[in-house]
């Protein structure tokens, strides 16, 4: 059975609507020549995986790239090599590209794991439900998790038609902005449809993946975006404005003005997964005072030069913000040294050092009132 060359799929493919590039097809010609085929994974489930394919949307299974890094495992978005028609039965995915980019983020177990969400995604649009008070910590930690993947982020507060005061909503785009910098706000009503034009301009062409809590309302976010009801949708409390899981796997779909949509399960915990750089990103305002400091491991506590402690001191930087920095900052460390033997390590020989001279400077003290 003769296959075309991977060079045959850079235009004019079927594919070009799940994002297929001459980028992947240079990256697939390995693959092409073992007479595979290739496909973009839009759903997985149970160790078995929808493919969507030049001849359709086909199931594999995952047996042969199934690693002991969580990972590295098979997610949607991912582009696979599989069997060609009449290969086997089942058909397999036998091995998946290099992601150019992955949302990932630590699982709510004890053992440290990190989980993928979503892989080579362009834009990630985190969705904020206005029903109930908003949680800057929480955006922020979404925030450090897009920046770190490779993403675009976008926040959208959603379910707008909830705040009729022009004022008032204003005011809550303004406090999500300053958690937020370099990222666009964007207030949208899946029932009015305000901002959804807005927002299907910004994703267009990419692949975008939809994430948010319980009741954020991503899911009839989706309907709106792929323009029919492609996902089904549960009404949020309304004691607390949270919602049931409507969506319990991730879901590939493609967009009527170009790319494609992912959208996930509600998220009940955001866990750091070795996302410095994402929080620096986050936190860019904090981190670019630090530099001003005139010590260069300064804590930003009591120090003499300290900028950051300045910019508190006058009001420029708000105390919750360097609070939130600090404790997403200790939870990457605390993650990344579960997992990195060195770092953990060098984590270990500061907390030592640190004790030794807190112990010194005791006895400095209790000598000094000896004399």
């Amino acid at each position: 059975m003769s296959l075309p060359l991977a060079s045959s799929f850079s235009t004019s493919s079927p594919l070009d609507s799940h994002g297929w590039d001459s980028g992947w097809a240079t990256a697939f010609a390995p693959y092409a020549a073992q007479g595979l085929v290739p496909g973009r994974v839009v759903r997985v489930d149970r160790g078995q995986c929808d493919v969507a394919t030049a001849e359709g949307i086909v199931r594999a299974d995952t047996a042969f790239v199934t690693p002991h890094d969580p990972l590295r495992v098979v997610c949607t978005g991912d582009w696979a090599a599989v069997d060609p028609a009449g290969a086997s039965d089942p058909r397999y995915v036998r091995a998946c590209l290099p992601r150019r980019t992955a949302f990932a983020r630590s699982t709510s177990s004890k053992r440290s794991e990190g989980q993928i969400l979503a892989a080579n995604v362009d834009h990630a649009v985190i969705t904020v439900s206005l029903a109930v008070e908003l949680d800057l910590g929480r955006i922020e930690r979404f925030l450090a998790l897009a920046w770190e993947s490779g993403a675009q982020p976008t926040v959208v507060l959603s379910k707008a038609d909830l705040v009729p005061d022009p004022v008032g909503l204003s005011y809550l785009v303004e406090d999500v902005e300053t958690v937020a910098p370099g990222v666009q706000v964007l207030p949208l009503s899946s029932e009015t449809g305000e901002g959804l034009d807005v927002l299907a301009a910004t994703i267009a062409g990419g692949t975008t993946v939809l994430l948010g809590v319980s009741g954020a309302g991503k899911s009839t976010l989706a309907n709106a975006l792929v323009g029919e009801e492609v996902m089904g949708v549960q009404a949020a409390r309304d004691i607390d404005g949270k919602g049931r899981h409507t969506t319990t796997t991730r879901n590939l779909f493609v967009l009527p003005g170009g790319g494609v949509l992912i959208d996930t399960p509600g998220l009940r915990g955001v866990g750091l997964w070795d996302a410095e750089a994402g929080v620096g990103q986050v936190f860019a305002e904090i981190e670019e005072l630090a530099g001003e400091c005139r010590f260069h491991d300064c804590a930003h506590e009591s120090e003499p030069g300290c900028a950051v402690a300045a910019a508190i001191e006058d009001g420029s930087l708000p105390v919750r913000r360097l609070e939130s920095y600090r404790k997403l900052i200790r939870e990457n460390q605390r993650i990344v040294a579960k997992t990195d033997a060195r770092l953990r390590s060098e984590i270990l020989k500061d907390w030592k050092r640190i004790g030794r001279e807190g112990r010194a400077a005791g006895e400095l003290k209790r000598g000094g009132r000896a004399r």
